[in-house]
């Protein structure tokens, strides 16, 4: 092994390989690559040719050898792909007008921005991740040119002026590099240019493909004369480093990079920088979700021996649970040699805040037995941890350990036990908790508010905000959310509007938690709205909540009309009354009021809100335009989850699983954590494409996140085994949940339908009932496709009669529609025929459509034709009624 990491290191251009038996099959290895320090000048990189063995794993960067390949290839292949595209492009700028310009017209993101006139396999896309960084300001600069010059196409641009202006420029930058600001280490978006003149604004890349051919090389030796200063490096400590004093003043300024990058150096010229310096970029790392960065920094820590420091290794487990990687943190805390108070809270905390309340607990126990005494942190992140699951008996074993510790008194402590016990439903301890408290600041009364709340206590909750208010506590965000929440579980709509009112006049400006809020509570009673509205003078608040009720209701029509009134009256609409409307246009599919609606956000100044663009994501969507839904979501200055997840959940919704399932990659490399919504979303993704092996990894996933156990992820993932093909690993999730409610049932019921089981859904079906649990519509509509599918007419008939007559179940046209396949399926046209002209409703075209084809399939031309004649009269346009009718008279086909 020593004799293989020593040729990696040596032919690798890194800085070393590590070994670490984190398998005992299977080597990993640490690779780290410095060939970019001294590649500007020519020199060989700088090589450190030791191979360190490890302890066991300490950092995720530690990969195998197979994966290591795989990923050099994936590399291989990107560097060629790339500079293929660079070829392209500089013949796209040499004569643009050999291209056609599909930019502004194209309905398909997936269809080139540009393709060649001549050659229909040269291609190229304004926003390919392999484009070079001076693609898009070259594109948008001469489409500029062309609307300047009222050409609707592409101008062509005078390229040898360009080169001579664009080496002026460079000419101008290196004589005094003062005079521009450099932004190659802070620029998010490579359109932005690197370097920009202070004065007049002119913008350098260092990319730019008009560059003269001596830049990069100058560049870069500009900027080694910056690390150097005068030649100083190889020479003892020098003055720019400042034994790490420069290298902790970038990051405080926010150069991560910048300061990662100095580090790097110090440590390959074996200067030697203090543990503060680490502990300044790891805090950095946190600060900036970066955890990329943060694996370099461990990684040079363990080169640098300094993994057995107790406050860099507590630093290490912060910067990894901070940025949602449970797994490495609790690695490195596993490898530290010691642990104190604050490593054990540390690592409790990651835990508890990622929904993995009972290993918390554990490790709160393991903490207890080490003789460690918890303080009053770490009995805090454990009522948390109690309240998460919940654990009541472990939450009052806790706090019979706060008394004995003496931290009862304090606030935060009993702050989170009244929290901890109204989360896990003992109301009145936490009452007692919060009666005995002596000092009480607005997080307490929130808590008892809120505990009220959940559990429908809405009288005592607002009787409690009085009291608060008598107090002279003064309410913030939480407590307005809490105390809305309450109003609505007592349907207090009076309530609810003052309260609003009493909000807008205290100048409380309002966040997307609060937003949602009053969405969700308000005109949950619609009559009794209506009579408030008719009754009270109409303001602002009572003419949003009630174009909010209207559409909450689904009354579209009505709440767009009393939105244009609004208008007519000269009051503006605000952020709710847009939400709940844009949300109405969705679920109705109303594309072009929807449209209006985001005009009229534009030039109300709510476009940039991050609610108000998730929900516009949604309408799109939702309206068949993912085109527009991508567009809005790409112009999301800050993406939040419930952004990801509204754009995942568009192309879910739109047939596009493999989109979806790549926005979700993206997402995750964007540092951005997947909720149980996005999980649930991207299951029916892979389930919508029978993406079985993406299923499983997000199944892993899931596991890691300690969301298994949620009903809709239980159940989202009982739909997409089956819908996979895999009934079996079904079955198992489904046994495995905690507990089933109607939809997993039906799912699980739905899965054998889908594979033919008829048999196995009947049996499940009675299983359900005897437990207690009551079918509903869509249940009956899985038994009843499984009944068909098995030839089970008789018990089919039975369970439709029943359905109705002894359940209270509606039929619907997908329960028809049903009953007519099982007839058709089994031969009995007449009887078929017969069931859908007794339907108490006027069948649509899929019934007939189902009975045309089981007469098609068992060659029945009459009834056939008399089902074709009933298809067009509905469709006329419906392609394949004609194609069935087509080969009514050949034999046979098929036949089921």
């Amino acid at each position: 092994m020593a004799a293989l990491a020593a040729a990696a290191a040596a032919g690798g251009g890194g800085i070393g390989l590590c070994w670490s038996p984190i398998h005992h099959e299977t080597a990993h290895f640490l690779f780290f690559s410095y060939s970019h320090l001294s590649a500007a000048d020519g020199a060989p990189p700088p090589q450190f040719h030791s191979a360190l063995p490890l302890p066991p794993l300490r950092i995720s960067l530690v990969l195998s050898a197979r994966r290591q390949e795989a990923w050099r290839a994936k590399k291989r292949w990107d560097e060629e792909q790339a500079w293929r595209t660079k070829q392209l492009w500089k013949e796209f700028f040499s004569d643009p007008s050999q291209w056609w310009d599909n930019s502004t017209n194209k309905k398909n993101r997936r269809f080139p921005d540009f393709k060649h006139r001549v050659n229909g396999e040269k291609a190229l896309w304004i926003d390919n991740r392999l484009n070079p960084p001076w693609v898009h300001a070259r594109v948008a600069v001469i489409m500029l040119q062309g609307q300047e010059q009222g050409q609707s196409g592409l101008s062509i641009p005078e390229t040898s002026g360009d080169v001579v202006r664009v080496e002026q420029l460079w000419q101008e930058f290196f004589s005094d590099p003062s005079l521009w600001w450099d932004n190659r280490s802070i620029k998010k978006n490579p359109k932005y240019p690197d370097f920009k003149h202070k004065s007049t604004q002119d913008g350098l890349w260092i990319e730019g493909w008009l560059n003269p051919s001596w830049v990069k090389a100058k560049v870069a030796t500009m900027a080694l004369d910056q690390i150097q200063y005068d030649g100083e490096l190889r020479s003892g400590v020098p003055d720019s480093f400042g034994n790490g004093e420069n290298v902790s003043k970038l990051c405080q300024e926010g150069r991560l990079k910048e300061a990662l990058h100095m580090l790097e150096i110090m440590v390959q010229q074996n200067i030697q920088a203090p543990i503060n310096t680490y502990v300044c970029l790891l805090k950095g790392c946190t600060r900036k979700k970066a955890l990329v960065e943060g694996k370099r920094v461990h990684a040079l820590i363990v080169l640098r021996g300094l993994d057995s420091n107790i406050y860099l290794g507590n630093t290490l487990v912060d910067m990894y649970a901070k940025c949602s990687s449970v797994l490495n943190a609790r690695q490195v805390f596993d490898s530290m040699p010691e642990h104190n108070v604050f490593s054990w809270t540390t690592i409790i905390s990651a835990y508890a805040n990622h929904g993995q309340g009972e290993e918390a607990i554990n490790l709160f126990q393991q903490m207890q037995q080490t003789g460690i005494p918890p303080n009053k942190v770490a009995f805090v992140v454990a009522l948390k941890a109690c309240a998460r699951i919940p654990a009541l008996e472990q939450g009052k074993q806790l706090h019979l350990d706060i008394i004995k510790s003496g931290f009862e008194s304090d606030a935060t402590v009993g702050n989170t036990l009244v929290d901890m016990y109204a989360k896990c439903g003992s109301i009145e301890d936490a009452c007692q908790v919060f009666n005995n408290m002596h000092e009480r600041d607005v997080v307490s009364w929130n808590a008892m508010i809120a505990g009220y709340a959940q559990h429908g206590l809405g009288k005592k909750a607002i009787a409690l905000y009085e009291q608060m208010k008598e107090e002279g506590v003064q309410p913030n965000n939480v407590t307005h959310v809490v105390l809305l929440k309450a109003c609505a579980s007592i349907a207090a709509l009076e309530q609810d509007k003052q309260l609003h009112l009493d909000i807008i006049k205290s100048g409380f400006k309002s966040d997307a938690n609060f937003e949602r809020t009053l969405v969700d509570i308000y005109a949950k009673c619609i009559e009794d709205a209506q009579q408030l509205f008719n009754m009270h003078k109409q303001d602002v608040v009572s003419w949003n909540a009630m174009i909010a009720g209207y559409a909450q209701h689904g009354l579209v029509k009505e709440a767009l009309a009393l939105y244009e009134q609004m208008k007519q009256e000269g009051l503006q609409a605000d952020i709710v009354a847009y939400v709940v409307l844009l949300r109405a246009c969705g679920s109705s599919a109303s594309l072009e009021q929807g449209k209006q609606l985001h005009l009229d956000i534009i030039r109300s100044g709510f476009e940039l809100d991050a609610i108000v663009q998730s929900t516009l994501v949604d309408m799109y969507a939702k309206c068949g335009c993912i085109e527009d839904a991508h567009k809005v979501f790409n112009n999301m200055h800050e993406r939040d989850v419930v952004s990801w997840t509204a754009m995942i959940a568009g192309y879910t919704q739109n047939g596009l699983g493999k989109e979806a399932l790549a926005l979700h990659e993206e997402m995750k490399q964007k540092g951005v954590q997947p909720d149980i919504v996005t999980y649930v979303v991207l299951l029916k993704a892979c389930a919508s494409i029978a993406a079985l092996e993406q299923g499983k990894r997000l199944h892993l996933d899931i596991i890691k996140s300690g969301l298994e156990l949620h009903l809709s992820v239980g159940s989202t993932l009982v739909d997409m085994y089956a819908k996979c093909g895999c009934i079996e690993e079904a079955r198992q999730v489904f046994n495995n949940m905690r507990e089933q409610n109607v939809v997993s049932w039906t799912a699980m019921i739905a899965g054998y339908a889908q594979q033919g089981l008829g048999k196995e859904a009947l049996t499940l079906l009675e299983q359900m009932q005897r437990e207690g649990m009551k079918p509903n519509e869509a249940t009956y509509v899985s038994v009843l496709s499984a009944c068909s599918h098995s030839g089970l007419v008789d018990r089919g008939r039975h369970l439709f009669d029943s359905m109705c007559q002894d359940h209270g179940v509606t039929p619907t046209m997908d329960h028809y529609a049903c009953m007519v396949d099982l007839l058709g399926r089994a031969g009995c046209l007449a009887d078929a025929e017969d069931f859908i002209t007794r339907m108490p409703i006027e069948p649509n075209a899929v019934v007939w459509m189902t009975l045309l084809g089981a007469a098609r399939n068992h060659g029945h031309a009459e009834i056939g034709r008399r089902a074709f004649d009933h298809v067009v009269k509905l469709e006329p346009e419906n392609a394949a009624a004609y194609v069935l009718l087509s080969n009514m008279q050949q034999p046979a086909r098929g036949m089921r």
